[in-house]
């Protein structure tokens, strides 16, 4: 009989568990995606999915804790939203578990306060949902660093996707063979080629990718494989580089006073919090209009 694989899932563990793999490695992974149209052929929760399974491998791999995936992430606005009418289209029902980006950023910095009053020393902050919300992350990130003891790190999982797919280096797409192969591997339920119209059928089938029926499981799995040890090690690049420090313990209120004083001025030039990223528009008819153009006077 196998032995099953090392629990690693916060979640999932006893309190035992957690305090033996913290003091073995003081390192924790927050994985981020959505439920978001990722083709006929692929579940809705991809992005958070990877994010978590990849996560998962490397702390199996190389230690640390991994906390449970974050669903709710950014959709609907900005070039977003040009996105979404390009690839999704005005479908009768989209599935998103969408926020705007202020929300999800401010769920990041409670994120990041947790694992600092846990007394973790370092983070990974690991997307598997695209556009530019990935370097609003990093910028997240580098504001809220100098307030915090731990070592902070985020990305986008095509960050360490580095061989990318075999044949052609492709490192990231959107519900085509790189993301496809990549679930197959790591979540095989929740993919299902069969799914995939027949060549030539018109339409944009749900944001699928154009290259979907070229998707391999065994390429997913190098890629899965080679993903998990990268971010191992640049969990252990970053314990390294952080010594011995209290827990950093905010209450509620000085986190949301670190909010206002140090987010909240820089947060209207996030890239997600821009109207467009491109020229093209989103018409007064479309479903994807009401949120296309972000008013910060709206934000509450």
């Amino acid at each position: 009989m196998s032995t099953p694989p090392r629990e690693v899932r916060w979640e999932r563990m006893f309190p035992d568990e957690l305090e033996a793999a913290f003091a073995a490695c003081p390192g924790v992974y927050f994985p981020y995606g959505l439920c978001e149209p990722h083709g006929p052929q692929n579940t809705l929760g991809l992005d958070a999915l990877k994010a978590h399974a990849v996560a998962c491998l490397a702390a199996r791999r190389h230690g640390g804790i991994v906390a449970p995936p974050d669903y709710w992430h950014i959709h609907e606005l900005g070039g977003y939203a040009v996105w979404a009418r390009q690839h999704v289209g005005e479908v009768p029902r989209t599935w998103l578990t969408a926020l705007p980006p202020w929300q999800h950023f401010k769920n990041v910095a409670y994120h990041v306060r947790a694992a600092a009053a846990l007394g973790f020393r370092a983070a990974i902050f690991l997307t598997g949902h695209y556009g530019p919300n990935w370097e609003d992350l990093k910028t997240l990130l580098e504001l809220l660093q100098p307030h915090f003891a731990l070592r902070l790190y985020g990305l986008p999982d095509f960050e360490c996707n580095q061989p990318g797919f075999p044949g052609d280096g492709a490192s990231g797409d959107h519900a085509g063979k790189v993301e496809t192969s990549l679930l197959w591997a790591l979540e095989p339920d929740c993919v299902d080629l069969s799914r995939i119209p027949p060549p030539g059928t018109p339409g944009e089938h749900f944001a699928m990718g154009r290259n979907a029926g070229e998707s391999d499981r065994r390429a997913g799995e190098a890629m899965a494989s080679a993903e998990a040890d990268w971010l191992g090690a640049k969990l252990h690049e970053l314990l390294a580089s952080v010594g011995e420090a209290p827990p950093t313990v905010l209450s509620f209120a000085a986190l949301e006073d670190l909010w206002q004083d140090v987010v909240e001025p820089v947060l209207p030039t996030f890239r997600t919090m821009q109207p467009r990223w491109t020229e093209q528009t989103v018409p007064p008819d479309s479903r994807w209009h009401p949120n296309w153009t972000i008013r910060r006077s709206e934000r509450v």
